[in-house]
């Protein structure tokens, strides 16, 4: 039997004993929920998030329920035993709708689903690419597959579609037990009827949807939804920490003039392929008209050349107007709201027309989008809605693409709650936001232009000893550490940054998580730290390989799951003491990633991700913030506005959160937070931390103190030995270091009695001398050379 909670009058089924961080989580969620109010609510990873979210929601669905229906009211899931009466009064239970970034995400929540004693009627939703199992329609992509499935059906050739209506009826209880992706494409591969199909004709009937992102803020997407009832549903995002990029991302376009060239390319094709189907089938359609194809070149060949006669304000600024500047811009090639839509249709045909040719017995499957398409989208984000009012939220930009020749043609949106207020008047009743690493949560708020009545901030489960967050003012020289644009290209700033780094990694067992501001800083120091010191000839990049096995995170996608499997086999690696993985703040390790246990005992934060504020998208999205505080101000009722260069440091300061927020990752975790950069010293930049983290942050001016209290922190923890490397197990291998530290470690009375105590332990030690020497050297943190230690 599960513990049952009285949270808001509502009874809760929770799989376990709840801690009182997750009862505070579950009864901010029942109070938007009965008020109809939306949420933004933080808490840590580890803290049972998805589990309390899954249980409060449904709990308060159930609550809604006759008393008479029991703890599985729904419709849909006991469809075989409810009367008609009892099931129309189920279907106006509200409808859940679970969004996250991605399906893998997804996946792992409709596994803590199983977890609980709610067994909602439930669907996953994917895209083709993911749920099709017809051979030759699953090879194609984008459009063209979409088009190829859509013709199969039509001409009733898919055996999988066919079979769906009736595997439907002979199983009405789909979805009763949580079901994903996998278990819908394993369904079909078994009885035959399409995943795809399968999850669109039970989205209409469900009392869960789980879905991407993409589905619920793009709206085509959001379209093809058509069995929810908006105005009784209850929308989830969860990992929201990126929502409002998202957004912003969704509602705007760049286009290159490359694209642009492509798109050109493609519509003389359509000429070509018009002009041979006429003269074959002697077809009149007009869609297929090869002078259509013919104008749309022409057109397209002028709006290249209207881009690249552009004159720029400056190079560096290149060109930017208001967003209204577009509809100008476009109405000289007589493209308005009035030839929009047949600007658009032409352009459907004519992308028709390249995938029908694609899919032709002679042609090559195509297997990625048609650059028409982009072209497409663009046009319709331009004319989208009765009017012009959205462009006050956009801005023109127009630049050079990396000193190429090329031009980039942007219209970039600066206001993401233009997404978000869709749903406002679609009716939804309440939206929740949630993810481990929100703060700073106003930022969320103001910008998403939304009203959260119901805001949470959670501690953590795991007590204070089982954390060390720490900033680290200076490094083993005393020299400041800074990685601003002033210092961060100094050598003296790369030494010592990879002097502390090298410190860190004796002292922290197993694995080490390294984050840059930029990839521009993680190379230039890992190129400087490979560059052999002129005195004696040996690398920074030698020491931090002795202690730990690097691993670099690359920038191309492609190579990253390759990266990060190697990282996890060098942790498990029982010949070395570990691995380090030097990465990026906003990159692929910083997002989602877990780093439980061995894998992430420690993080290391070299400084504040500030964005590069001389970056067009950067610098207007701080102009527009700037110019609508100024404009809201004359506004007689308060309104809290953000100004742009409170984004500017809000965007930094949440990257830094998500950036930690990849250790400490159950109840049972341990691991430290390093902050090295001064700045994190300031009052400021603490409050901007997560709430969870603030009381634990300590301050060390002296490197020295802080590698001594940092060592302890693992010391008590006690972790399981590991067999060290061959290169640890002979320490007269190791070059005679330069001394690390200006003033002497032993000057302070606290090292003093650490070594003292080390001393009288160490001649209860078994190990041999040269090791015990290792552990000395370790328990420091400090370089280890006996000019360190006079009279040793």
């Amino acid at each position: 039997r599960m513990p049952s909670y009285k949270l808001k009058g509502v009874d809760v089924r929770f799989p376990y004993d709840a801690y009182d961080c997750q009862l505070v989580y579950m009864e901010s969620v029942i109070a938007a929920l009965q008020k109809g109010q939306n949420a933004l609510l933080e808490s840590p990873t580890g803290t049972g998030k998805t589990l309390c979210l899954l249980c409060a929601t449904l709990a308060w669905r159930e609550s809604l329920a006759p008393p008479d229906r029991g703890r599985r009211m729904s419709a849909s899931s006991q469809s075989s035993d409810l009367d008609p009466t009892s099931s129309q009064e189920a279907n106006k239970l509200p409808t859940v709708i679970y969004a996250s970034r991605t399906h893998s995400q997804l996946q792992q929540v409709i596994h803590e689903l199983k977890a609980t004693s709610y067994r909602p009627k439930m669907v996953a939703l994917g895209s083709r690419e993911q749920l099709c199992i017809e051979k030759d329609v699953q090879k194609l992509r984008g459009r063209a597959q979409n088009n190829a499935c859509r013709t199969s059906c039509k001409a009733r050739k898919c055996y999988h579609h066919t079979r769906v209506n009736e595997y439907l009826k002979k199983n009405p209880e789909l979805g009763n037990e949580p079901i994903d992706i996998e278990d819908l494409v394993r369904i079909g591969r078994t009885h035959g009827p399409c995943p795809y199909f399968l999850s669109r004709e039970l989205h209409g009937s469900v009392d869960m949807i789980f879905v991407p992102y993409n589905y619920l803020i793009d709206k085509e997407n959001r379209k093809s939804l058509t069995g929810i009832r908006w105005e009784n549903s209850v929308i989830i995002f969860d990992e929201a920490h990126n929502l409002e990029g998202v957004c912003a991302d969704a509602a705007s376009f760049d286009l290159p003039t490359t694209t642009l060239s492509a798109c050109i390319s493609e519509a003389g094709q359509c000429v070509e392929l018009a002009t041979l189907q006429r003269s074959i089938s002697n077809n009149a359609d007009k869609s297929g008209d090869p002078e259509n194809f013919a104008l749309l070149k022409a057109l397209l060949l002028e709006l290249s050349k209207k881009i690249d006669d552009i004159s720029f304000d400056s190079e560096e600024l290149g060109f930017t107007r208001p967003g209204s500047y577009i509809y100008d811009f476009l109405s000289e090639l007589k493209i308005t709201w009035e030839t929009s839509t047949m600007l658009t249709d032409t352009i459907d045909s004519a992308i028709s027309l390249l995938q029908e040719d694609s899919s032709a017995p002679s042609g090559k499957p195509k297997t990625s989008t048609c650059k028409l398409e982009l072209l497409r989208d663009a046009f319709r984000t331009i004319f989208r809605g009765k009017d012009s009012s959205h462009a006050t939220c956009y801005r023109v930009s127009v630049f050079k693409v990396c000193d190429k020749k090329s031009r980039t043609f942007s219209w970039w949106c600066f206001n993401p709650g233009i997404a978000m207020e869709e749903f406002s008047k679609l009716g939804v009743r309440t939206i929740v936001l949630t993810s481990g690493t929100l703060s700073p949560l106003e930022s969320f708020a103001i910008e998403l232009k939304l009203p959260f009545d119901v805001r949470l901030e959670n501690p953590h489960v795991i007590g204070a000893n089982q954390i060390w967050v720490g900033v680290v003012s200076s490094g083993p020289s005393g020299r400041a550490l800074n990685s601003s644009y002033r210092t961060r290209d100094s050598p003296e700033y790369k030494n010592d940054l990879g002097n502390t780094i090298v410190n860190f990694a004796r002292i922290v067992p197993d694995g080490l998580l390294v984050f840059f501001p930029s990839y521009y800083l993680l190379n230039s120091c890992v190129d400087s730290w490979q560059t052999p010191n002129q005195v004696n000839g040996h690398t920074l990049w030698e020491r931090i390989c002795k202690h730990k096995q690097p691993v670099v995170e690359p920038k191309e996608s492609a190579l990253f799951n390759q990266a990060h499997e190697d990282f996890l086999a060098k942790v498990k690696d029982s010949t070395a003491t570990g691995a380090v993985f030097f990465a990026v703040c906003r990159g692929k390790v910083s997002e989602g990633l877990d780093f439980a246990d061995e894998t992430g005992r420690a993080v290391i934060v070299t400084g504040m991700p500030f964005a590069m504020k001389t970056d067009p998208k950067v610098r207007l999205k701080r102009q527009y913030l700037d110019e609508e505080g100024r404009r809201t101000k004359t506004i007689t009722k308060p309104f809290q506005v953000l100004t742009g260069e409170d984004w500017y440091v809000q965007q930094a300061s949440r990257a830094v959160n998500q950036a930690v927020g990849r250790v400490i990752r159950h109840k049972n975790d341990y691991g430290a937070i390093i902050l090295c950069d001064e700045r994190f010293a300031q009052a400021g930049a603490q409050s901007q931390l997560s709430l969870w983290l603030r009381p634990h942050v300590k301050l060390y001016s002296k490197f020295g103190d802080a590698a001594f209290t940092l060592t302890r922190f693992f010391k008590d923890k006690k972790p399981q030995p590991r067999t060290m490397s061959k290169v640890q197990q002979n320490t007269s291998s190791l070059p005679d270091l330069p001394c690390l530290n200006k003033v002497h470690p032993l000057q302070s009375e606290p090292r003093q009695s650490a070594v003292t105590a080390f001393i009288a332990s160490a001649g209860k030690n078994t190990l041999p001398l040269q090791n015990s020497l290792f552990l000395l050297r370790s328990f420091y943190g400090v370089c280890g050379t006996r000019k360190c230690f006079p009279g040793a």
